[in-house]
């Protein structure tokens, strides 16, 4: 196996909590200092590089001294407050001593939710790009709660990655890579050198998360080179602390775990839509409907549906589930949740009749609609 970074021009390099903090005991600036080191000369070689790392809230802690990684929302956002002024600070003096300049981003999947904001996003990372200097990006976790409680920053690289179509993912750990069973409880675990992002059995083989620093295990890696690969990257897993692992993985070094797209690039808006995190509601299909949206990306029709779940306006993103509750796609709804449980079972023609109006024939057309 050849590391796909070698062919790969524009990266999205994420780094763990455990590695910019040293587990913990504070931020580790030699650490910080060589990957600095190792992507100077991936910009040398002619590639493009944003940098999402973590660590904003474990610095906070160790700031204010907490030696335990508190539970209460606005605790955490104190510490990420705190956290926040020496990450940035030190990834600036890091980076600095290479000749590059870096910008500091924060981002919430809520930026990621609304159309403007994503495109804004967009074009200031792909203009920071072109202005030759390193992106780094944070979730804004001072702000946010649901994120601080639920959010990663694995799924916030392949996010990125999605955002700037990224050639390829790289998720630096403190872990060799995936392993078919948890290597510490089973030691005939085997090591997993390469795969294909999205596979089923992936998700069998991650365990829960690992480390009492960070929020993310192996899990979330898998469903992060998952949700990359939908705009066609590849992502790599590998240890941060193997010596020069950027650099060898430019050369073209097998390091780590590989996990290929078999997709190919989604079209901006669709991957767009893919990315929703933020969801309004949800719609139950039947199993025609959701055959034919499945299998045949069709458009959604009123009759197709069987249950509406939550409240949202025409135009927000919303799930579309089978009876099984297993997201088929996702969309923009024609129709609001009270106009859509008038209409749902019916066929297209009752729509004027039973409404006094007819926006559209379809509850979500197929242009508005990506599959999963």
């Amino acid at each position: 196996m050849r590391s796909v970074i070698h062919a790969s021009d524009r990266l999205v390099i994420k780094v763990g909590s455990s590695l910019v903090t040293n587990d913990g005991k504070g931020l580790d600036l030699a650490a910080l200092e060589r990957w600095a080191a190792e992507i100077a000369d991936l910009k040398r070689r002619g590639k493009e590089v944003v940098l999402v790392s973590s660590g904003a809230i474990a610095e906070g802690c160790q700031r204010l001294g907490w030696l335990v990684r508190p539970k209460g929302v606005h605790e955490l956002q104190a510490a990420a407050a705190v956290g926040q002024m020496g990450l940035c600070q030190a990834y600036e003096s890091a980076f600095r001593r290479f000749g590059l300049q870096t910008a500091q981003i924060l981002l919430t999947h809520e930026d990621m939710a609304d159309r403007t904001r994503y495109l804004n996003a967009r074009s200031t990372l792909t203009s920071l790009l072109n202005l030759n200097v390193v992106p780094i990006i944070n979730e804004n976790d001072t702000v946010v709660t649901d994120e601080i409680r639920l959010g990663d920053n694995d799924t916030l690289g392949a996010l990125v990655t999605n955002l700037i179509e990224a050639d390829a993912l790289i998720i630096l750990t403190d872990q060799r890579g995936l392993y078919n069973a948890d290597p510490r409880k089973n030691p005939a675990a085997q090591f997993v050198h390469e795969a294909e992002a999205g596979d089923p059995q992936l998700e069998e083989m991650a365990g829960g998360v690992g480390s009492a620093i960070g929020t993310g295990g192996m899990m979330t890696k898998i469903l992060a080179a998952k949700r990359a690969a939908r705009s066609g990257a590849a992502t790599v897993i590998a240890s941060g602390r193997e010596p020069e692992v950027l650099s060898r993985l430019a050369d073209g070094e097998a390091i780590g775990t590989q996990l290929n797209a078999t997709t190919t690039r989604m079209a901006a808006r669709k991957q767009w839509l893919a990315d929703q995190l933020i969801l309004s509601g949800r719609i139950v299909l039947d199993a025609g409907a959701a055959l034919a949206v499945r299998a045949r990306g069709t458009s959604l029709l009123p009759v197709g549906v069987f249950a509406i779940e939550g409240d949202f306006l025409r135009g927000e993103a919303v799930a579309c589930v089978d009876s099984a509750g297993q997201e088929v796609a996702r969309g923009l709804v024609n129709y609001g949740s009270d106009e859509a449980r008038k209409i749902m079972q019916k066929p297209t023609r009752e729509i004027e009749a039973i409404l006094g109006y007819m926006v559209e024939p379809e509850l979500i057309h197929r242009d508005n609609m990506v599959t999963l």
